[in-house]
């Protein structure tokens, strides 16, 4: 199931759904920051910059959580809704590129 958009996103709480939001913008600039994918200095220091204040937001959204008394990831319904918003394609691009040859 990679990226399937026809699936109905599961049903989330709204702190879940916003930790869901952040680990992608996250992921997406982590991604933007990768020397192995990047082509110029100027677009992966802005991305780095932005990493540092949406990385703390997640943080954030995170202690909120843990205050609230959501103690428990429910893992599986996550990964759901990571899968439906293209979490897939948007975490491959942390990694290396596949090797030439």
């Amino acid at each position: 199931m990679q990226g399937d958009r026809s699936a109905p996103l599961p049903a989330l709480t709204r702190a879940e759904a916003e930790v869901v939001d952040l680990y992608l913008e996250v992921a997406d600039l982590l991604g933007r920051v990768n020397p192995a994918r990047g082509r110029h200095t100027y677009g992966s220091l802005r991305a780095a910059q932005a990493l540092a204040v949406k990385a703390a937001e997640l943080r954030d959204a995170l202690v909120r959580m843990h205050e609230r008394g959501e103690h428990e990831l429910h893992a599986a319904t996550l990964e759901r809704a990571l899968r439906v918003l293209d979490g897939e394609r948007r975490t491959g691009r942390v990694g290396l590129p596949p090797a030439d040859g």
